[in-house]
C-alpha cells in the first residue's frame, strides 16, 4: 500500500507516522510538501500533528488554504481514505471534511500524557480491527483539542456512528475525569458521514511498536490497512 503523508510549514509528526508505516508495517510512505499538485498513487492519505503555520489566527485555519487540501477533499470526494491526527484533525474540520471544531482545552494548558481509549464503532474503517472491548491506551499533546459541535450535529454523529472514539478511564468507564480536553460527550475522533475520512486527537504513531511502551496505536492503522487490502497480513 502508498501512504501520503502531508508536510505543511510546521508539521512534528510527519516523519514519526512514515517511521510507523515503513519500517513498522512495511508499506510505501512518502512525504507531500503542501504546495504539491498532485497526491500520486496514494492508497490513503495522512494529515499528521504538529502545528501547521504555527497555529496562527487558530489551529488548522491557514493549513485548510494550502493547495494539496484541493487535492485531498478531491481524494476524499472520489471515496479515497484520509486520516487526520492531532492537528491534522483541526484542519481536516477547518477544511470541512469533517464537521465541528477544535477548541481551547478546557483547562486553558497544554496536556502531553496518555490517555484511555474506548472505541465506539468497531465498523469504520479506521476501528476494524480493533478488539471488541478493547480499552486502547495511546499518548496525546495538544493545547486545543476539545471536540465541539452544535446539538444537531452531535445528533447525527450518534445516529450515523460516526464518533469513533472516546475517552475513558482504564477500566473504560466514560467519566468527567477521564475527558482531558472537555470534548463534547468525551469525543476523541470522529468520521464524515461516509466514513472514509476519519480525525482523532490522541496521537497512534507514538503508540505503535512495543519500543514506545505501546504499541495499541497499530491497530488503527491496521484497521485502515485491512479496508484498503483485505487479503494483507501484518508484518
Amino acid at each position: 500500500m502508498n501512504f501520503a503523508v502531508l508536510q505543511f510549514p510546521g508539521s512534528n509528526c510527519d516523519q514519526d507516522c512514515v517511521h510507523i508505516l515503513r519500517n513498522v508495517l512495511g508499506h510505501s510512505a512518502s512525504f507531500l510538501w503542501h504546495k504539491e499538485k498532485s497526491l500520486g498513487n496514494a492508497d490513503a492519505v495522512l494529515v499528521p500533528g504538529g502545528f501547521s503555520y504555527g497555529d496562527y489566527l487558530r489551529t488548522g485555519s491557514i493549513a485548510r488554504f494550502s493547495p494539496v487540501m484541493s487535492l485531498v477533499k478531491e481524494f476524499a470526494d472520489q471515496g479515497g481514505y484520509v486520516l487526520g491526527i492531532c492537528n491534522g484533525f483541526q484542519i481536516l474540520c477547518e477544511a470541512g471534511l469533517l464537521p465541528g471544531a477544535l477548541i481551547c482545552n478546557r483547562s486553558l494548558q497544554f496536556r502531553c500524557e496518555h490517555v484511555y481509549l474506548k472505541v465506539s464503532n468497531h465498523e469504520s474503517p479506521f476501528t476494524c480491527q480493533i478488539p471488541q472491548d478493547k480499552v486502547l491506551r495511546i499518548p496525546i499533546a495538544h493545547g486545543e483539542g476539545n471536540y465541539f459541535c452544535d446539538e444537531k450535529t452531535l445528533e447525527t454523529l450518534e445516529a450515523n456512528g460516526q464518533i469513533l472514539f472516546q475517552y475513558v478511564d482504564k477500566d473504560g468507564d466514560l467519566t468527567d475525569h477521564a475527558n482531558p480536553n472537555g470534548s463534547l460527550k468525551n469525543i476523541a475522533g470522529i468520521c464524515n458521514i461516509k466514513g472514509n475520512v476519519a480525525g482523532m486527537m490522541p496521537h497512534p504513531e507514538r503508540a505503535s511498536e512495543l519500543a514506545l511502551n505501546g504499541d495499541d496505536g497499530r491497530l488503527i492503522f491496521e484497521s485502515l490497512l485491512h479496508t484498503l487490502n483485505p487479503t494483507l497480513t501484518t508484518v
